[in-house]
């Protein structure tokens, strides 16, 4: 019988719109005298809220928005379309696609230095990666989107973060890291106040632990969750705890408040009108009613489920119908319906498993690994481009270092080279001072020894008149010998 404990992982939020609402968009849109913003905005919602349900729609229509974004050089509105149309290809389950436009997405995010942008195409990314169990590359990009949320204080964000990093660890069995994260996801949302997600962390908690078969921390972490939703009162995830509950205590074999919560489960998708949640609960109370031997009752509710089932064409449903029937049928000893529900739960089987679809699935399979790959080496050469725009960057900042300390030397030696011309000016007016000085001493030095000639002259020549004038003593001298000797 199917399991109907839901995980909570996070992804996106689509746009739910009413068909007024959408004309009205419509009308925003083409009208071009509107600005561009306004014609952006209403196109995106619109192509957006087709994303889940009207896959290609979306397509087209976020290719239109690419479009009239690039001509106006909207950068914000093509990341968005980009970002929609990779959300419609996940829908589609065309992983390669999706992977593609989310980088897209993500580069333009980037180049706009956009973090919140950035955070969601992380969150994107790890998505489809871990809906392809691609769990490495899953962690890493959600510790990416986790380090966005911390650098901008995004206490949801971040909880949003630890609640996904805490899904990747449990679907690898990694229980112990499952629930720390989820500790963590719990902090952060009663720190804000996020009752919302409080609740999933501890609806996620007991799933952990209902999966380790233990009951006891299952039962308590899912009745926490339960009372926060209900002060919500959101039917939809109460009717998530009420069945979780409920699938715990029949596995205690305490049928009686498995009932009761079954019950309470099914009231409220009867009241969401949710047909496939009614299915599910119906065979969950076949189930049950077939473990207390009220076959009578399990027959009635698990036929039920068969006929919703095949009501809204769900086909795994019909097959885990059919199977209950056959087992329900040959516990009471109705062997020709047992063996007539088997015949057609195997039947199913094969329509879904023949070996068309195995082939089909093969080369699916193979399809998938070759555009897996083509995927990674993309991404491994949009890695490597950038590790090498980053070799050019630290080389062009190398090259302007060079540049600046030369540019810096020769500045020091124009205005060494400055300071020595100006030295050199200083010095040959100085030379022509002191030469001009010399060339006046010369000068005076000639004069001054004309002068001194002039007077030696003039000494000599006036000694000569003397020495004429005068006697000669040896004249005298001679002339009183003569006299004495006389």
């Amino acid at each position: 019988m199917r399991r109907f404990l839901p995980f909570t992982l996070l992804f996106i939020n689509h746009f739910f719109i009413s068909a007024q609402n959408i004309d009205s968009l419509w009308r925003v849109y083409n009208d071009k005298a509107q600005v561009d913003t306004n014609r952006l905005k209403a196109i995106n919602i619109i192509a957006w809220s087709y994303n889940g349900s009207k896959p290609d729609t979306a397509i087209l229509l976020a290719q239109q928005e690419v479009q009239l974004a690039i001509q106006t050089q909207q950068k914000k509105y093509e990341a968005l379309a980009y970002s929609a149309i990779g959300i419609s290809f996940n829908t589609k389950e065309n992983h390669t696609k999706a992977l593609e436009f989310f980088f897209k997405s993500l580069k333009i995010r980037e180049d706009l230095k956009d973090k919140t942008g950035m955070a969601n195409c992380y969150n994107r990314i790890r998505s489809v990666y871990q809906s392809q169990s691609n769990y490495p590359k899953a962690l890493d990009f959600c510790l990416k989107d986790l380090k966005l949320r911390e650098e901008m204080a995004d206490k949801k964000g971040m909880s949003n973060c630890y609640l996904n990093i805490a899904a990747i660890y449990n679907v690898q069995s990694m229980f112990e890291k499952a629930i720390e994260n989820f500790l963590k996801a719990l902090k952060s949302s009663e720190e804000i106040g996020n009752k919302i997600g409080m609740a999933d962390c501890y609806n996620n908690m007991g799933t952990v632990y209902y999966g380790q078969l233990n009951y006891p921390k299952a039962i308590e972490n899912q009745l926490k969750a339960l009372k926060i939703r209900e002060e919500i009162g959101d039917k939809k995830l109460l009717a998530a705890s009420y069945t979780n509950i409920g699938l715990i205590y029949v596995d205690q074999s305490d049928y009686t408040k498995a009932l009761q919560y079954y019950l309470k489960a099914l009231q409220l998708k009867k009241e969401t009108g949710d047909k496939q949640g009614i299915d599910i609960c119906f065979g969950n109370l076949g189930e049950l009613y077939s473990k207390q031997a009220n076959y009578k009752l399990a027959i009635a509710y698990i036929d039920s489920s068969l006929q919703i089932s095949k009501s809204i064409e769900d086909t795994e449903g019909e097959q885990y119908a059919y199977e209950n029937l056959a087992i329900v049928y040959s516990k009471i000893g109705k062997y020709k319906e047992a063996y007539e529900n088997h015949v057609k739960f195997k039947a199913l089987t094969d329509s879904i498993f023949n070996e068309d679809n195995s082939k089909q699935l093969g080369d699916l399979k193979t399809q998938f690994e070759v555009e897996k790959k083509e995927a990674e080496l993309k991404i491994k050469a949009e890695a490597e481009q950038e590790k090498l725009k980053a070799v050019a960057l630290e080389e062009n900042k190398r090259q302007q270092v060079i540049i600046a300390s030369v540019a810096g030397v020769l500045v020091v030696v124009l205005i060494f080279s400055l300071f020595l011309y100006k030295r050199f000016k200083i010095t040959e007016r100085q030379k022509g001072i002191i030469e001009k000085q010399k060339q006046r001493v010369d000068e005076a030095y000639e004069m001054l020894h004309e002068k001194n000639k002039e007077v030696m002259d003039s000494i000599h020549y006036a000694k000569r008149i003397q020495t004429a004038l005068i006697t000669p003593e040896k004249y005298i001298e001679t002339v009183l010998k003569k006299l004495m000797k006389n």
